[in-house]
């Protein structure tokens, strides 16, 4: 490898760590917030939010919340390993990405639209995500391989 190429992927390395820092720093803000309002509703017994009826919303707005903060970490954790790696996990990094919304976004949006204790259509996300963040986690490790 020659200097110019070390230097570029140096420098994709860097990139890629400062992305996912600010990705996973700003959706913890975010997803910490997120937690802070259903705390504080259950705290103030929102009538609308401890009905029983809601129990599956509630459930899936848990979830996204739990979920998106563990992603947002992730995020952080993927960044610091960056270091250790030969080369830059791009299809990782865009599938980390990618997973980091499908993942809270399908439990947020399942939660409109239940019917019968079933989440709604967005909960169809939740899969996709998972199966982003498997590829992004063996990228990461054939990246770290090398």
């Amino acid at each position: 490898m020659n200097a110019d190429a070390a230097a570029d992927g140096s420098t994709a390395l860097l990139r890629l760590r400062r992305r996912h820092l600010l990705a996973g720093w700003a959706s913890l803000l975010a997803f910490v917030l997120l937690g802070g309002v259903l705390e504080a509703m259950h705290g103030f017994k929102v009538d609308w939010y401890l009905a029983v009826g809601n129990e599956t919303q509630r459930l899936l707005w848990r979830l996204a919340h739990a979920h998106g903060t563990f992603l947002s970490l992730v995020h952080v954790a993927f960044a610091a390993t960056l270091a250790a790696c030969a080369r830059a996990p791009r299809l990782g990094s865009a599938c980390l990405c990618s997973a980091a919304l499908a993942v809270p976004v399908g439990f947020l949006a399942g939660a409109f639209g239940v019917q019968g204790g079933d989440p709604g259509l967005g909960i169809v996300l939740v899969p996709v995500g998972l199966v982003l963040l498997v590829v992004a986690i063996a990228d990461l490790l054939r990246s770290l391989a090398r």
